[in-house]
């Protein structure tokens, strides 16, 4: 069910641009603008839907890509939208004057499924609410005509990220910071990939970002928060933890991992016999027989 916000005419830069030259403000804008031509984010021509919470995250993500839309010289159109899967701890209409105040499209969406999620799985989990809100951001950005879904996922998020799937799946990844839909309809960009949440954070406290958070972030117990408090530990000894681990994520060494889909089975060497594998199962199998006394 989606319901869209009328469309109030623009509002000059300047009157919502306020605050923006504080340092927090400054330094959301070049770590944002670094990221969207790093990862060649934003097109000429694109719709973008910002996915908006209600956290300060992704309220702060809207003002960074509202602020570029004004001064880039790519053109792109931007609106926002809410997922409702009834976990607000308060009511979310606020957002619908903090959006007109400041010239925003903004979409509220009540995701039945995600309320039948509720009912049925009231103990359900982060991953399964995480990918029944991006199948719903999907539905509303073709309700929009959008191609690009832009979601305030921060540096902290990637790192925290790259830990979860090391120490809890077996995979060595993280978060993409641009990729596709599976439909390939949708393009999904990630601008704070370069943004810590103490940025948003102090952003958010500076320009007094009315917050409605999700009844998540106050559980104990999970996961992402033992990994949290892990890496705010670590970075009580070294303040430059997660500019170390996203320096890690773009210089992979392949070769120094276990992967054999990345290593040269014959170290550089030219093999006097093929090297396709034929005579490993052999091998194998020795060793499978072998006994070791």
């Amino acid at each position: 069910m989606l319901s869209t916000v009328h469309r109030p005419r623009s509002v000059p830069a300047a009157a919502y641009n306020r605050g923006l030259e504080r340092d927090f403000g400054k330094t959301l804008l070049r770590k944002t603008g670094k990221a969207v031509v790093d990862f060649a984010m934003i097109r000429a021509g694109d719709r973008i839907a910002v996915g908006v919470s209600g956290g300060k995250d992704s309220l702060a993500l809207l003002d960074a890509l509202r602020f570029l839309r004004e001064r880039s010289p790519v053109a792109f159109e931007l609106c926002a939208f809410t997922v409702e899967q009834g976990k607000f701890v308060r009511p979310v209409e606020p957002l619908r004057a903090y959006m007109a105040e400041r010239g925003v499209e903004w979409s509220y969406y009540r995701d039945r499924a995600s309320f039948r999620l509720l009912d049925e799985q009231p103990d359900h989990g982060c991953d399964l609410c995480s990918r029944y809100r991006r199948r719903a951001a999907y539905e509303v950005a073709a309700e929009l005509g959008c191609n690009v879904v832009a979601l305030g996922h921060t540096a902290d998020d990637f790192c925290e990220s790259l830990l979860r799937n090391v120490m809890f799946t077996g995979r060595l990844s993280a978060l993409p910071a641009v990729t596709r839909s599976r439909s390939g309809d949708f393009r999904l960009i990630r601008p704070l990939v370069y943004v810590s949440e103490e940025i948003t954070r102090g952003y958010a406290r500076q320009r007094r970002i009315p917050l409605t958070p999700c009844v998540c972030s106050f559980k104990s117990g999970t996961v992402r928060e033992t990994l949290r408090g892990f890496l705010e530990r670590l970075k009580e000894r070294n303040p430059h933890l997660t500019e170390t681990m996203l320096a890690a994520m773009g210089r992979i060494d392949a070769e120094r991992l276990l992967d054999r889909r990345f290593l040269d089975p014959g170290c550089g060497e030219t093999p006097a016999t093929p090297m396709d594998g034929s005579g490993f199962p052999v091998l194998q199998s020795l060793c499978n027989d072998a006994v070791v006394e």
